[in-house]
């Protein structure tokens, strides 16, 4: 596990922009897992500078992302296909249609998520998984648990998850209570993984995430177990490790 320390959001933005950017370069026909929330839009717009300067194409990825909400259509707003699209996919030259997330208006758990693993399995898995780290420690919606849940699945979001995205709905009782995401297992095989994590806020987490127990009442610490992941902190969510 390598931790890049960096000042503040925007210095950690344009570090995992240029980590992302060197993947995209290398393999231009790569498949990158991708994440929503707050944390990577200030990445996705550093991404968006350098293929707008020539510096990127992405004529040849393929991106899966973690996750997405269940009930919600691709028009919705607050959908995270809708997040993407506006963060990054209507912005660069990727290819629409290698665009996939979970079908979020699939009413039946177990086809949504049977077809979101046949997806992963036929683009050839990850090579670079994009995440962030909610405040429980969970990654996608893998939310704290008895055990680690596998493959793509359905998950109840807990009361602390909903009240962290309460504030992108007009109102708390709009934020869907379900959610599709990759799984565990699904998240551990790709090929590199990087987390972007900003904020004193998250500083708690961190220390017990990547330098505490392993355990799925934690999900992100399963990440200490995988053979190349790389932390892109800024100074306050890294003050609790010395």
């Amino acid at each position: 596990m390598r931790i890049i320390r960096t000042r503040d959001y925007e210095d950690m933005s344009r570090k995992a922009a240029d980590i992302i950017a060197a993947q995209v370069i290398m393999k231009p026909d790569c498949v990158l897992g991708l994440a929503t929330g707050s944390t990577p839009i200030g990445t996705y717009a550093r991404l968006v500078k350098k293929y707008k300067k020539g510096d990127l194409d992405f004529s040849g990825v393929t991106s899966v992302n973690l996750d997405e909400y269940k009930g919600l259509t691709k028009e919705n707003d607050q959908s995270y296909y809708y997040f993407m699209n506006d963060n990054l996919f209507s912005k660069v030259n990727i290819d629409k249609n290698r665009t996939f997330l979970p079908d979020g208006t699939e009413p039946d758990s177990d086809k949504a998520c049977r077809d979101y693993n046949q997806v992963i399995a036929d683009v050839g898995g990850v090579d670079l998984q994009l995440l962030g780290l909610g405040h429980n420690g969970h990654i996608g919606f893998n939310e704290p648990a008895a055990v680690f849940e596998a493959e793509t699945h359905c998950v109840d979001l807990t009361e602390s998850t909903i009240q962290a995205n309460k504030r992108f709905f007009a109102s708390i009782d709009d934020v869907p209570r379900q959610a599709y995401t990759m799984g565990i297992k699904t998240i551990m095989l790709a090929r590199k993984i990087l987390v972007v994590v900003s904020g004193a806020d998250k500083a708690a987490i961190v220390k017990k995430a990547f330098f505490g127990e392993i355990t799925p009442e934690v999900p992100a610490s399963v990440l200490q177990l995988h053979p190349d992941v790389t932390i892109v902190a800024d100074e306050a969510a890294l003050s609790e490790i010395k």
